[in-house]
């Protein structure tokens, strides 16, 4: 690694740190219900919704109804999805003509995009139309990173020491993220891609003439306001199927560096409201720290193995064995590695080179990331309570060690709360390792 790459990295986390604290702040007066310097242009409109939909914002839902509110949401949105997507070639905006996705494909996509997940199973420019594109997946891309932010500010009400009658308001919350927060950030980094060559138009693809003579399809597309919002909700679904690594998705360093920000932006801030809500800003800043730590050991040892390489191509006489397999020369080693770790941290499916390709050293960094299950920085609202799940799991035993009972914030850790984390924890280790054994024991999976 040469100077300019730790040079580069601490001036990433320095804007990361340098931006906890006063967006931290805002995302308090967001969901507090607090005025903001955007309710000039949005609270009009925050008020007419409330009033349409017959919610009141002030109205306190217990844990029980917030999660009903959330499901129900959630399958709405999802069955929205899906049939946008069965009806895409009878749908304007498909200048190609593309067919609809059959329906498994739909199916997966549809859940893939409502769980924050954006797994794809097709080539964006290949299979989705321009509709599909913005009315069914960036919708998802918008409201699945709300739900989730929702959820994160909802635990932290939950924890605080200031007693109240329930954790807020999901339809409040669900609102007010995406009008003062996801919408005007994703607008104005919308515009700063644009600046930088990310393409927005509703233009039928091109065919070009390459320097060699050969006929070239060149996808076009509203490319630049989905770009947005996939790396700030740290959604990822690309908008073409090379994603990031894509010149029409991320063009120059500067558009590379600036995705990269937005993906740690608000799952950073985070931190610092769960400590200015508990009365312990020193405490927001530990559980940041401990992110910071963890992402910056992955970035330095992932690096370093690219640069590495295969040292067979050492005793093999090549003079360079960098690891260039699989990334664009226009980010280079350091750029390509340093992404690779904040989209896996951040469980962001963006890429800028492919992971596959990388050294076992180097790619068991993002392996790594994977299975943690985005507690660093982590996803829009899921890393901070995915983080809070180890949080109380490691007090409890620590508490067991010493022989006291187990307190967090005040409160005391019981049974209870040490089953529901333990469900939690389980549940992903055993969906893996169960579907994982169903396929090897199964016919069709050998």
């Amino acid at each position: 690694m040469s100077t300019r790459d730790y040079l580069q990295l601490a001036l990433f986390i320095g804007i990361i740190a340098a931006t906890a604290k006063p967006l931290g702040i805002y995302l308090d007066k967001i969901f507090s219900g607090e005025r903001t310097w955007l309710h000039p242009v949005f609270g009009g409109i925050e008020r007419s919704i409330y009033r349409i939909s017959g919610i009141d914002p002030k109205e306190e839902q217990n844990w029980w109804q917030y999660t009903v509110s959330i499901l129900i949401f959630s399958l709405v949105a999802f069955l929205l999805t899906f049939v946008l997507l069965l009806a895409q070639k009878e749908m304007p905006l498909n200048p190609q003509g593309l067919d609809h996705p059959v329906w498994h494909l739909s199916l997966n996509t549809a859940t893939s995009f409502l769980t924050n997940t954006n797994w794809q199973a097709y080539g964006g420019e290949g299979t989705m139309s321009y509709l599909s594109q913005m009315v069914a997946l960036t919708f998802q891309n918008f409201v699945s990173a709300a739900v989730g932010l929702a959820v994160a500010v909802a635990l932290i009400r939950g924890i605080s020491p200031k007693q109240s009658k329930g954790i807020g308001n999901f339809w409040a919350d669900l609102v007010r993220g995406s009008l003062y927060l996801l919408l005007p950030f994703s607008l104005i980094f919308a515009v700063f891609l644009l600046s930088q060559g990310i393409i927005q138009n509703f233009l039928p693809y091109h065919e070009v003439t390459t320097l060699e003579g050969a006929k070239q399809i060149l996808a076009q597309g509203p490319a630049a306001s989905q770009i947005a919002i996939k790396m700030l909700g740290t959604n990822g679904g690309g908008f073409f199927n090379a994603n990031a690594a894509h010149p029409f998705e991320n063009p120059t360093a500067l558009s590379n560096f600036a995705q990269m920000l937005s993906i740690f932006l608000i799952p950073s801030a985070l931190t610092y409201l769960l400590g200015r809500k508990v009365g312990s800003s020193k405490h927001g800043w530990a559980i940041w720290a401990t992110m910071a730590i963890l992402f910056v050991a992955g970035v330095l040892i992932c690096a370093r193995a690219e640069y590495a390489g295969n040292p067979n191509f050492i005793s093999a006489g090549l003079h360079s064995a960098t690891n260039w397999e699989g990334k664009e020369i226009r980010f280079g080693i350091f750029n390509s590695s340093l992404f690779a770790t904040i989209t896996t941290d951040a469980s962001c499916g963006a890429v800028n080179s492919m992971h596959d390709s990388f050294t076992p050293i180097g790619g068991m960094i993002p392996l790594i990331n994977i299975f943690l299950g985005e507690i660093v920085f982590g996803g829009v609202g899921a890393g901070l309570y995915g983080m809070m799940m180890f949080v109380i799991l490691t007090i409890f035993i620590a508490g067991l060690m010493v022989g006291r009972t187990p307190e967090y914030l005040g409160k005391k850790i019981e049974g209870r709360e040490v089953k529901m984390v333990k469900i939690a924890v389980i549940a992903m280790a055993l969906s893996i390792l169960g579907f994982t054994g169903w396929a090897v024991l199964d016919s069709r999976g050998l």
